[in-house]
This record gives C-alpha cells, structure tokens and sequence, in this order.
C-alpha cells in the first residue's frame, strides 16, 4: 500500500503509474504539468483533469488509460460521497420491508448497503429511466449507489477487496435492458439500428462507470499503487493480442489505419533522408584533385530500389486469429512498399486471401471476409503446420522466389504432428528474407507442443504480442 501522501507526493505518483501503463511522459511534459496545475482552480476537477491531459496525453487511444489512473488518484469522492449514505429514495424501500421483519439483507452488509427485491427492482426502473435519458449526472450517482448496495463483498479473507463490480453487474443486470431502451428511444423518432446503436453504447459507457467506482473503492482500501497494477488493463498498443475482448477488437479495427499512415509517413521521410548511395571513392579522389587533394565534395553512387515481394502465411486457428487478422490488415495497408504482395491463411490447409485486400476496402468489411474464409483454411480442424507448409510448398511454389521476403504468423503449436522443418528450411533458402513472427511470450515458447525452437532454427523468429512489437518490427523491416 503506497505511504505517499500530499500533493507532489500524488503528482509524482500519478506520473509514475502512467509511465508504467505505457504513457510516454517525459520530465518536460511533466513540468509543463504542473505549470499547467499553477494556473487552474483546483476546485474544478473537470478542468484540472482536461488541464492534466492537455499536456500528458499525446494519442487519443491512451486517453482511457489516462482517465482511469486520474480517477484512481484523484478520485471525484471518497466512500459513498459527501453525503455518506445511499439515494434517500431506497430508504421508503427498506422501510417498507421492514414492516415484516425481514428485508433479506445480508446481515454481514456494510451499513446503507441494502440488497433486496423491491430495493433491486427500484433501482433498475431508475437506471432504466436514466438510460433513456441520457442523464450523465444520474447515471454517475446510479453507479456509485449500485456499487455500494449490490457490489459489496464482507468477510472475505485479508488481501482480498471487499468491492466487486462484476458481482453488481450480476445482480443488477443493466445488459437486460436493452430492449426497453430501444423501444423508448425508438418511440422518440430514432430508426431501429440508431436505438440499438446508442443504447449499447450507454449501457457500455454505464458498465465502465460501475467498474470504474469499484476501482476507487478498492483504490481506498489498498492505495491507488496496488489498483494500477493489479486491475487496470494497458493501453490498446501494449495489450496482448491473445488476450484481447470484443471490444478491445473494435478499438483495434479503428487504429490500423492511422497506425499505417503514420509509418508510412516516417518511413517515406527515412527514405528520402537516406536517398544517396553507397561513397563513390573513385569520382571523389578525382573530385578533389582540383581542390589540391583534399575532398572538400564527396560522391556517392546511385541508389538502386530494393523494394521486396512480400508472402504472408498465417496460421488463423482461433487461438492466434485475430493476431493474424491485424497483421494483414497493417501489411496491407502499407502495400505500397512493396513491389507485390500475397497473402495465405492455414490452419491445416492453404488458402489464398490476396483478393479479399483490394484498394479503400472497408477494415470491418475485410474483417467478416477474412473471418468467413477461415473455414476453406482447414479439413479436420486441427492446426497442422507441416501439412499447411507442404500444401504450401506444392500448390504455390510460383509465390517464392528470389526477390520475396516470407513473413511467418502463428504460435508455432502443432498439435504434435509433423513440423516440415525441411520444408520450410528449402522455402527460406528460396527468399531474399524470412521472418516469423510469434504472438506467445517468449517464456512459453517450447512449452506443450509448441515447436518454437525447431522453427526458429529454420528462420529468424520474433515476439510480436502487441500492436507496439508489430509497428517496431514493421519499421526496422522496411
């Protein structure tokens, strides 16, 4: 549990957690931070918090991470807030019930916290109205109410949290309302799919809310330090494909197309800076002869391209799918630094997916056909590395050559059957590159029927488990 206390004491540790989340924040940035903070009302925490963006948070995709860490150490409340007990309005519901004797509260409950039917089915109708409404303000209380009366977890053993916002979640169910909300924002003029639209999204943003509040809480009981690194997820560059959710993919989908430009762009401004060829001695020593031997102007000889044909084969079984999905989504978008490009799925069989990446393709729509195609990749279902690099080796043997870098994708698991090495060693020896690229971290190659080290010995193999080690190998590669 951190001791810090104080305001530099919380600046600094505040900084500390975004540098461990993957935040680049330098000792400038900081110390515009607190120029920024010298002039802000430290009443407002709303500007104090966009004050504190402005000057650390550089991409948009690491606000979230920046928003949660902000609300860890400079929480909007402490317990249930100023007041310090629940909505007045659940007090007539526990009156009520008191009437018989019983309410069915846990008697173990903190107090204020009462979990009962007609308190459960009161709350809902108030979340379910809020919905509705859009009301932010409402639905800031609802969270906080809903965490303190159906997310508390009493008696539970030392080092344990005594908050869960899965178990609220449970309880509540605010996923059930769905169908209400639609209907009433379809009664308000909105076609079907903008309601279905939007109340997913309210009921998403008010689920983050509730996790948000249970991590304040135990931020609380076990300090700001401890919640940082136990419970908060990286940001969406450094989190691991093969641990990535649903909507962790949709965020993903959304960043490989500015991820593209960006590098194409770093790597066109490279290669310009770097436009001159090898020194031509011969030309310079000529040169200098006019300036008494001294080569006051160097020569260089002329830079020949050596832009590749590029072969992806990926592995699209389910356990490394959707690594494969986003690395061709990225190769692809940076086509254009290759002369040709082809692109291959297996699981134990080969297919060509080159057709389905055509020129301002929508990603989500390259996403389903992808996703569709994985089935014309496989026979018996089961990945089989050395049946997919024969089938390879035989049927598209016209897509290696001499000119071709082969990019690898997979985790390397064949279910213990054949591995091929041969094969792929005759196919490495072919191209003018090859790399594989593994989305397992390094300590569990080797392990199970992973086959990590025999590939390796035939090509070159990489980690590559976040967005961060694929743009880093995409650039030292091109």
């Amino acid at each position: 549990m951190s001791t810090r206390s104080g305001l530099l004491d919380r600046h600094i540790a505040f900084l500390e957690a975004l540098r461990a989340a993957g935040l680049p924040v330098s000792i400038s940035e900081d110390l515009d931070a607190v120029s920024v903070l010298q002039a802000l009302d430290w009443a407002d925490r709303a500007t104090l918090k966009e004050g504190y963006a402005a000057t650390l948070v550089k991409r948009h995709q690491w606000r979230p991470t920046f928003d949660a860490l902000f609300d860890l150490y400079f929480p909007r409340m402490i317990g249930e807030g100023a007041g310090g007990r629940l909505d007045p309005a659940a007090e007539g519901v526990e009156g009520e019930a008191g009437e018989g004797g019983d309410t069915g509260a846990d008697p173990e409950a903190p107090p204020g916290a009462r979990d009962n039917g007609p308190a459960l089915g009161e709350l809902r109708e108030r979340l379910e109205q809020a919905l509705l409404d859009g009301d932010q303000e409402a639905l800031d209380a609802l969270a906080v109410e809903m965490v303190g009366r159906f997310g508390a977890m009493p008696g539970r053993g030392p080092g344990l949290s005594s908050w869960s916002a899965y178990t609220a979640l449970q309880r509540v169910a605010p996923g059930e309302l769905v169908d209400q909300i639609v209907q009433g924002l379809m009664a308000d003029g909105r076609t079907e799919e903008e309601a279905d639209r939007l109340a997913g999204r309210r009921i998403g943003g008010f689920t983050r809310q509730v996790e948000a509040d249970a991590r304040r809480r135990i931020g609380e009981e076990k300090g700001p330090d401890h919640v940082a690194q136990a419970a908060l997820r990286p940001t969406i560059d450094r989190l691991d494909f093969l641990s990535m959710r649903r909507s962790d993919l949709e965020e993903m989908r959304r960043e490989i197309q500015p991820l593209a430009r960006r590098l194409a762009t770093r790597l066109t401004q490279q290669h310009h800076a770097h436009r001159r060829g090898p020194l031509d001695f011969r030309r310079t020593v000529r040169a200098s002869v006019s300036t008494g031997g001294v080569p006051l102007t160097t020569h260089h000889k002329p830079k020949r391209p050596h832009r590749s044909e590029l072969v992806v084969l990926c592995d699209v079984s389910g356990s490394v799918a959707n690594f494969a999905q986003f690395t061709l989504l990225l190769v692809f978008a940076l086509r254009d630094q290759f002369t040709k490009v082809r692109a291959f799925t297996f699981i134990d069989h080969v297919h060509e997916v080159t057709h389905h990446f055509k020129p301002g393709a929508d990603v989500v729509d390259v996403m389903t056909e992808l996703a569709a195609s994985t089935a014309q990749a496989a026979l018996w279902g089961r990945t089989n590395y050395g049946r997919a690099l024969t089938t390879f080796a035989e049927k598209h043997a016209d897509a290696i050559g001499p000119r071709t870098a082969l990019l690898v994708l997979g985790d390397a698991r064949s279910n213990y059957s054949d591995l091929a090495v041969d094969t792929l060693s005759e196919l490495v020896d072919q191209c003018r590159h090859a790399w594989w690229l593994n989305p397992e971290h390094q300590r569990h190659w080797d392990t199970g029927d992973s086959a990590a080290s025999r590939y390796a010995a035939a090509m070159p193999m990489v980690e590559c488990r976040n967005l961060t080690q694929l743009t880093e190998f995409v650039h030292q590669v091109l």
